[in-house]
């Protein structure tokens, strides 16, 4: 662990603090040599794809196509150590759970199966063969297979996750809890009915003919660091970006591009926002409407003075619905209060709206900031009503952009893992495979953890991820798990989830990224889409960690082929040759026609993007404005006025730049100026001295949530954080997850999307006992 303290770092993002943390990881795993040859492949047309973000590729002109976060990721993949069934067995689960997260992973990599031992509290060697018998034997033995879920992480490819869902759909049940239910399941959830996609809409061409960017909950610099080089790229040419966070954020400041020989000669860098709004936490609804509502102000001043209009008429004639009774509200929408929940004054939101009216083509990005809220599902209909009222959808340099996390989290839910499938899908499905689908909708996320408590969920399979660390209400969480008859996890590495278990459990660990996959038919490429739906080819480069690992393809296909004894789907088959399984895509999704051919490409192709082409695939035909009132029954209000005799702040969870989701790399927050901690909260240095509290103290973090059966106020905890003061606005503090998980009660999810709210916390601070 680094040395700790709490030190202001006064660099840019990226620079020579990238390249020295790019080799220190390197270092630390035992790969330097080797996993530096192995970044060289990384987004390469004939490599691997990242097994970190879903920002896209270039046009690979450059041999250093991948970032610091990303390297990271690479060097826990190709790490030298091994987690052998004698290093994990040499502990009981009991031991390990004392561990932390970074030291359960730090093991190494996973070489064989293993399967729980109920007497000696320890996981030991399996076998193949035995470990699908009992996965067998476990879900053929369950009266309703409605009692099996089925969790998929947002790294598996494409041809493992159409072969998954294919298999769980066999065996007869729709329950795929999956990590963009807890991430960006209201930006699909908010999209799909107002422009009929769920995707974002540019491509990074757009970003090359952008007048303005506007970033919205955002962290680049840390969750997609490949992303500031388009923003400076942008920011250089004379493009405005517009950046709304709560938090001051280095990689949404400076930035010094390794690659640039000239700023890391000179230790220069470049500017990134142009604009720096820093909102209250939650804020975001008030600031987009308050601009919508400034825009179309902007458009009845020109009309009456008889200039060129603000408003897209023609596009909003021709192309929307609804312009007349959301403008009309807004009209009725007073000032005051969209000022006092933004957090900003009413002529910063007027700032921000002027420079939106005066560009001619805009990209909005957005990213968990804005997704995990109660409200979040409305707040992205507000930032399409923004871009819909000066056409921004549809054309060069303009559009939306959700930026998604994992490298293939897109791609997983293309391919059909989704709780709430569309019948035309599942027709399709059927009648290629020859079976029927189930067509009752299964569980998300949160559902699936009701479940396990209810008694409902008996058999938990999780396609990669740390499900037990990523969830919300973390005592429930790890309840449910251990309530479940079988629990098994495929996986690279060791994490918190295979120490949360249920009654058996097997852990099954499979080929990397940047593995070799050899299958019968030869050496074996899958397939990715990022967040801008590219879908491009992936092939590894090291020897296998292990000679018992398999691919996740073949996983699943055996996993299948042991359950489904009287299926007519060749699963072995299948697996064999991938090209085989990309056939069977391109006959249930019809915007996969060609594929095999289409990835020979360098690059990959495009998925169509109807929205982006102005087809409106709603029910009305056009795009929707959206009408939404302020919300009135925000949390933390409701909380405060409960509790009048304590200050109630609103705390929003984040990742520390060491860190990727539940993946802990290391205890640095390096932007951040913290050294060797993680139980940290950020807080201003007024609210500091309010609370009779200063730097360096160590306090506990109680979340208040109201039953809304009983409208009692229940109460979480998570013990001794340490206190930063920082540039956050009054009232708000961030601190990171997982280890503010067990604060989010999992009946606290975004309306519509059911995501959890862990960017909007009700919580109390207080002196930590020593």
């Amino acid at each position: 662990m680094s040395e700790q303290k709490i030190e202001l770092y006064d660099g840019p993002a990226g620079g020579w603090g990238a390249l020295k943390s790019v080799a220190k990881h390197l270092n630390e795993q035992g790969v330097a040599v080797k996993g530096a040859k192995t970044l060289l492949h990384a987004n390469q047309t004939d490599g691997f794809d990242c097994p970190g973000c879903a920002w896209p590729d270039r046009d690979h002109r450059s041999t250093f196509e991948f970032c610091e976060n990303g390297a990271k990721a690479v060097a826990a993949e190709a790490t030298a150590r091994r987690a052998t069934p004698e290093v994990i067995g040499a502990k009981t689960l009991k031991e390990w759970a004392e561990a932390s997260d970074y030291d359960l992973e730090a093991t190494g990599r996973l070489t064989e199966p293993m399967v729980y031992d109920a007497q000696t509290d320890r996981y030991q060697r399996t076998s193949w063969d035995a470990a699908f018998a009992l996965i067998a034997r476990e879900l053929q033995a369950l009266p309703d297979p409605n009692e099996a879920i089925f969790y998929t992480s947002g790294r598996t490819s494409n041809e493992a996750a159409f072969l998954y869902q294919l298999f769980v759909r066999e065996y007869g049940t729709n329950n795929f809890p999956d990590c963009s239910n807890m991430c960006h399941e209201p930006s699909g959830s908010g999209m799909r009915p107002t422009i009929g996609v769920g995707k974002g809409t540019v491509t990074l061409h757009d970003f090359e003919q952008a007048d303005a960017i506007f970033v919205f909950g955002q962290n680049p610099g840390t969750n997609h660091p490949r992303m500031l080089g388009e923003l400076r790229a942008a920011r250089k040419r004379g493009a405005r970006i517009v950046s709304f966070n709560p938090l001051r954020e280095r990689g949404l400041e400076r930035f010094a591009d390794p690659q640039n020989a000239i700023e890391m000669a000179t230790l220069g860098d470049s500017p990134i926002s142009s604009h720096y709004f820093q909102l209250q936490v939650g804020g975001d609804f008030a600031l987009l409407k308050g601009m919508c509502k400034r825009v179309v102000e902007l458009d009845d001043a020109a009309l009456a003075a008889g200039k060129p209009r603000v408003l897209d008429v023609a596009f909003i004639a021709e192309h929307t619905q609804g312009f007349e009774s959301f403008i009309a509200e807004l009209r009725e929408q007073p000032w005051e209060p969209l000022v006092a929940a933004s957090g900003l004054t009413r002529e910063q939101i007027v700032q921000a709206a002027d420079i939106y009216a005066t560009s001619e083509r805009v990209i909005a990005c957005w990213g968990m900031g804005i997704t995990q809220h109660r409200h979040s599902v409305k707040t992205i209909q507000m930032i399409v009503n923004l871009l819909l009222l000066r056409g921004n959808l549809g054309r060069p340099g303009a559009g939306a952009c959700p930026v998604r996390g994992h490298s293939n989290v897109q791609g997983d839910r293309t391919m059909g893992i989704y709780e709430k499938p569309a019948p035309a899908f599942l027709d399709k499905l059927g009648q290629v495979f020859g079976f029927e689908p189930p067509r009752e909708h299964g569980y998300d996320t949160v559902g699936a953890i009701q479940a396990m408590l209810d008694g409902q969920g008996k058999v938990f399979i999780a396609m990669g991820g740390n499900f037990a660390a990523a969830t919300p209400d973390t005592a429930a969480t790890w309840r449910a798990l251990r309530q479940c008859e079988l629990t098994v996890h495929i996986t690279t590495k060791f994490n918190r989830s295979h120490v949360v278990h249920g009654r058996k459990a097997l852990v099954l660990p499979v080929l990397g990224r940047t593995e070799i996959d050899v299958q019968a038919s030869g050496p074996q490429g899958v397939t990715v889409e990022d967040s801008m739906s590219m879908v491009h080819l992936s092939a590894g480069m090291n020897a296998p960690a292990s000679e018992h690992l398999i691919s996740e393809p073949m996983l699943v296909a055996r996993m299948a082929a042991a359950t489904l004894t009287k299926s007519r789907t060749p699963w072995l088959a299948l697996a064999s040759n991938y090209a085989t399984i990309r056939d069977k895509i391109e006959a249930v999704l019809p915007d996969f026609a060609g594929f095999n051919e289409k990835i020979k490409a360098p690059g990959g192709f495009r998925l169509r993007n109807t929205a982006s082409e102005r087809v409106w695939a709603t029910a009305s035909g056009k795009a929707e404005f959206s009408t939404h009132a302020m919300p009135t029954d925000l949390a933390v209000q409701r909380i405060a006025e409960r509790q009048r005799d304590v200050r109630v702040f609103t705390l929003t969870t984040l990742r520390s730049h060491d860190q990727y989701n539940t993946t802990i790399y290391g205890h640095d927050d390096r932007y951040r100026g913290v050294y060797g901690h993680r139980r940290v909260v950020f807080i201003h240095a007024e609210d500091l001295k309010d609370l009779g509290l200063k730097a360096g103290d160590w306090v506990d973090i109680t979340s208040l949530y109201i039953d809304e059966a009983g409208g009692d106020v229940e109460q979480r905890h998570a013990e001794r954080f340490l206190l930063v003061a920082y540039d956050i606005p009054r009232g708000c503090l961030a601190s990171y997850y997982p280890e503010t998980n067990p604060l989010v009660p999992l009946q606290s999810f975004s309306v519509t999307a059911r995501t959890p709210t862990s960017k909007s916390i009700p919580v109390v601070l207080s002196a930590h006992a020593a």
